[in-house]
């Protein structure tokens, strides 16, 4: 950990209650590759937490291990308190040790795709109503009801009964939020959600977002949107070559960059 990550660590409050999310000591290797070496990251409820950094410096990666996506080589991962429990493979790979455990926590743990990944072959209602209806096992009517709700707020309720194909980028991001939302998950994970868009739709599902983090959502999201990061995140993480280079508030983060790595690379966003 750098003297940056320490200093900023022990500045920060402590608030007592049990962080919504906990990892400790991330690694993770692709063959002799090491993406990830050693990363630790606490967010408390209603934390919004920007992850930045180049391109192959582990953002998605730590994302995908958080939600056991990828299996990590090893550290812990700890939701609500709770550790998900992990045991070695046949062939000396982590692998979860208990898949009920796991299922039941990424119910928790909503992931938004940068490609949106809904259901093409269902309408954007039922892209919503399925997994509450299968996973939570909730009445179908309770279910039609609240996701009516989350697609007038997402502001896509004329497009309910569309097929994703048929409907733009930035439509079909704002869906798969609502989906998200609609398991009711104490953290939502953002996996570059805005990459795979053009320009001119990047807006209409940042005003989502940023509408998430003022009801006091958790979030963790990994994001090149620079604006976002400073003015709607209560921390800002930059991992470099897949260690936590620096973490810290966002104003003072972007005001006086605290390592050459960080300094560089908004200086590169702002060519």
């Amino acid at each position: 950990m750098s003297a940056n990550v320490a200093a900023a660590s022990k500045a920060a409050p402590s608030s007592g209650e049990t962080p919504a999310i906990s990892v400790k000591d991330l690694r993770k290797c692709f063959g002799d590759h090491e993406v990830l070496k050693g990363i630790s990251l606490e967010a408390h409820k209603g934390d919004v937490i920007s992850i930045l950094g180049s391109s192959g410096s582990g953002k998605s990666t730590m994302l995908r291990c958080i939600n056991l996506l990828e299996p990590p080589d090893s550290g812990e991962v700890r939701v609500d308190g709770e550790l998900i429990k992990m045991k070695q493979s046949r062939d000396g790979h982590q692998m979860p040790a208990d898949i009920r455990q796991v299922e039941r926590i990424r119910a928790n743990l909503a992931m938004v795709f940068q490609s949106f990944n809904l259901w093409s072959h269902m309408t954007v209602l039922e892209n919503l109503v399925a997994a509450p209806t299968h996973v939570l096992k909730r009445p179908r009517a309770e279910c039609l009801e609240q996701a009516e709700a989350l697609l007038k707020r997402v502001g896509i309720w004329e497009r309910r009964n569309y097929y994703p194909p048929h409907m733009s980028g930035g439509q079909q991001q704002r869906a798969a939020i609502a989906r998200a939302l609609a398991m009711n998950p104490k953290v939502m994970l953002f996996d570059e959600p805005t990459s795979a868009l053009d320009p001119e739709l990047v807006g209409e599902v940042l005003r989502v977002m940023r509408s998430l983090a003022e009801e006091g959502r958790t979030m963790l999201v990994v994001t090149h949107e620079m604006g976002f990061a400073r003015d709607v995140s209560s921390k800002v993480m930059f991992l470099h070559k897949g260690e936590v280079d620096s973490v810290g508030e966002p104003k003072e983060m972007f005001a006086r960059p605290p390592t050459p790595q960080f300094k560089q690379f908004i200086a590169n966003f702002n060519k």
